[in-house]
């Protein structure tokens, strides 16, 4: 039975801010549209979720808690949100910069892996955009090559947006050639092609997942393949936590790759994240001698504190061994446990929780120590006697 036509086509938002043109993409959570904004003579793209959610309060403040966060990264190689809220019908709404091309999925099926060249700048940027998300303590959870945009801006092709930052949780439910994304409501998941070791564990994530899933990316991007042979997405999960990734060098016979760039790239696939690069920003170093010329001027946009980076990494490391008491037998569950294992308390996984200080102010704590095992005796000590005391009266009564 064909569906109704679309009630938001010819629609006047805010007050005839935006009229809605035409759409552009769909998903289990609601439409994305081409529109166009009058006033400031102008194209954009309004993302609308189904009013159906409004009544989800817990969707709906973990949207507008995102979707604030994503309005504050200012990198160019991120999609500028420009206005997020909700409309009359009670239905959430973004509205983000129009982009005219294509992602990298789309571009790779056409074209075939690219050469090194062409794919090492377009990911050395995208680190650029990670970096700064990874500073304000944003990790996207879902990196894969359909949300990374390839436009053109002022003439420079190959210019790269990231996209959905922050919004894993509630992204559309899509598919893509030989998977699935497994995305649902409250837990934590991605998309198990890209997924980090962690991440297929449900462990609390920092930006090392992403320098994972982006490695991935870059794999696939450069070969035309992933790291592991496996016919199914727990396959892929299951691989990701227990095997090692194909040598870049082997994964396609006869295509040769220059030397010291499958050692990058097995460094970013390693499974513990602290045997990974520690920062977007080092693994866009480390992938700069192989951009040719591009590389140092796109590197010159990261952003600089990377101290930022590892002290997040670290905050959300020591609240990842807080909640985790029971020691893990072994590194992988059964792939049907993997499912529920991602389960996850929301709130530590979009934005850490209140962690302990950072290792700096170690010593500071440590000499507070001495007093408070001393008050602690003190008080066992004074606890024990009235005890007795206590027992003594009730003895003689």
């Amino acid at each position: 039975m064909a569906a109704g036509p679309d009630p938001n086509i010819g629609r006047d938002l805010l007050g005839g801010q935006f009229q809605i043109l035409q759409k552009i993409g769909s998903g289990g959570m609601g439409s994305v549209y081409k529109a166009a904004q009058p006033a400031m003579n102008r194209m954009v793209a309004v993302k609308i979720l189904h009013p159906k959610l409004a009544n989800r309060k817990d969707l709906v403040s973990r949207f507008r808690r995102e979707a604030r966060a994503m309005s504050h990264l200012t990198h160019p190689n991120t999609v500028k949100v420009l206005l997020y809220g909700e409309l009359e019908d009670g239905s959430l709404y973004i509205v983000m910069e129009y982009l005219e091309g294509k992602n990298l999925n789309q571009v790779v099926r056409k074209e075939g892996p690219l050469p090194v060249e062409r794919a090492i700048p377009i990911l050395i940027q995208v680190c650029g955009a990670l970096q700064e998300a990874h500073m304000q303590g944003i990790v996207h959870r879902d990196l894969k090559p359909e949300n990374i945009f390839l436009s053109t801006n002022g003439g420079l092709k190959d210019y790269p947006k990231v996209l959905d930052f922050g919004l894993a949780k509630v992204t559309e439910r899509e598919l893509r050639p030989g998977s699935v994304m497994l995305t649902q409501e409250g837990m934590v998941f991605g998309t198990p092609e890209f997924m980090s070791p962690e991440q297929a564990q449900g462990k609390v994530l920092d930006a090392r997942s992403d320098i994972y899933s982006l490695a991935t990316i870059l794999y696939e991007v450069l070969t035309g393949k992933l790291p592991f042979e496996a016919r199914t997405p727990m396959e892929y999960i299951q691989h990701h936590v227990t095997r090692n990734p194909i040598p870049l060098d082997e994964r396609v016979p006869g295509k040769q790759f220059p030397p010291g760039l499958g050692v990058v790239l097995a460094k970013a696939l390693e499974k513990r994240p602290e045997d990974r690069f520690d920062s977007a920003a080092e693994f866009a170093d480390a992938l700069k001698p192989f951009a040719g010329g591009a590389g140092k001027g796109y590197t010159a946009m990261m952003p600089k504190n990377a101290n930022a980076v590892l002290e997040q990494a670290a905050k959300q490391h020591a609240a990842a061994l807080q909640a985790s008491k029971a020691p893990a037998s072994s590194p992988f569950k059964s792939p049907a446990k993997t499912v529920k294992m991602v389960q996850q308390p929301p709130a530590p996984a979009i934005r850490p929780a209140p962690a302990p200080a950072p290792l700096a102010k170690a010593p500071a704590k440590a000499e507070t120590k001495p007093l408070l095992l001393v008050g602690i005796a003190a008080g066992c000590l004074i606890a024990g006697v009235l005890i007795t005391i206590v027992a003594m009266r009730l003895f003689q009564g």
